[in-house]
């Protein structure tokens, strides 16, 4: 008996030193309330390649920190508590200079180098927070920078000017479900997979939402689903639907509201030297729009295409996002 007794408090202490050593909860709180004072001491503390979800609860709070989630960091959620006033917030920007030079000799940040927030884990989720970028209208300055497979970004604000959000891996997935997404050029922006659902998407100048990069082994790149396109004010009145960064650029619109800042032609082919045939190999549809931005959609630019309701099959979560439904 004593023996078997020594077993179970050996068991019991592993345990529950497990669960210590995993940080499977921990809470982020400025004014000391919690396990951290800051978002990026409690990723730093999570274990490395952990198979365990570990949820990190945010209190509210401006958090001015060019936060990293590592790649050796997955499987982490960030939760905050109210998405209004639980804010990651930082302003850098490209061209911005940099306190010394990096290891390539850089002396300034670049488009991907000047996020506030930038997500390298697989498996990550985060809910219920603001990201921004405040640089301001100074050039590109991206608030989130996605590089990781299977994001899940729910009830979230994204906010910022030129570029605020870069899905920047090669066909990795990410998906957006009740965001707030702003900006003013090329907003929505890269080569990643990504599913967004009942999202608001709102434009802050006339200019351009999208510019997918998708590579041409991707059946898919950006669908937006149920969403609504709305602008800052009314003198925002000449919005293209997007412009294809590369050749091969996938962009389309299911049932989505469109406000009368969406101009009638809806697309931009963005002809330049090195890519002088986009319009040729970019493929961008749209289905059940409607709205203001809709009225005149017969005057959609002639390469872009109108999808069919048998079309919209191809469309399920599990076959854009290639296997994996994150509902499930």
């Amino acid at each position: 008996m004593k023996y078997i007794l020594s077993l179970f408090l050996l068991a019991t202490t592993f345990l529950s030193a497990q669960t210590i050593d995993n940080k499977f909860e921990l809470t982020v709180a400025q004014d000391g309330s919690g396990n951290f004072k800051t978002i990026q001491e409690a990723v730093n503390n999570v274990k490395d390649n952990s198979d365990k979800r570990v949820i990190i609860t945010i209190k509210p709070g401006i958090y001015v920190e060019k936060l990293v989630i590592p790649s050796s960091k997955t499987n982490i959620t960030l939760k905050g508590i109210d998405r209004d006033k639980t804010i990651i917030s930082y302003d850098d920007y490209s061209g911005k200079p940099l306190r010394e030079a990096d290891p390539a000799g850089k002396t300034a940040f670049g488009t991907s180098t000047s996020y506030s927030f930038l997500i390298e884990g697989d498996n990550c989720t985060l809910e219920n927070l603001t990201v921004q970028n405040t640089a301001g209208r100074v050039g590109q300055a991206v608030a989130l920078n996605i590089k990781a497979d299977r994001i899940i970004v729910k009830n979230c604000a994204i906010l910022g000017n030129q570029d605020t959000l870069y899905l920047s891996k090669d066909s990795v997935r990410a998906y957006f479900e009740n965001c707030f997404i702003n900006g003013t050029t090329d907003f929505i922006f890269g080569s990643s997979i990504a599913y967004f659902y009942k999202c608001t998407i709102e434009s802050l100048t006339n200019s351009y939402i999208t510019a997918a990069s998708t590579v041409q082994a991707d059946k898919y790149g950006f669908v937006f689903v149920d969403c609504k396109l709305t602008a800052k004010d009314s003198t925002v009145d000449k919005v293209f639907l997007g412009r294809p960064w590369r050749p091969y650029a996938q962009t389309v619109f299911i049932n989505t509201e469109m406000g009368s800042h969406i101009i009638p032609e809806g697309w931009n082919a963005w002809i330049d030297t090195r890519f002088p045939d986009k319009d040729k190999t970019a493929y961008y549809a749209e289905y059940g729009s409607k709205g203001p931005g809709a009225k005149n959609i017969s005057q959609r630019v002639a390469w872009s295409h109108q999808l069919k309701k048998d079309d919209l099959k191809k469309y399920k979560i599990e076959l854009v996002l290639n296997g994996w439904n994150p509902n499930k």
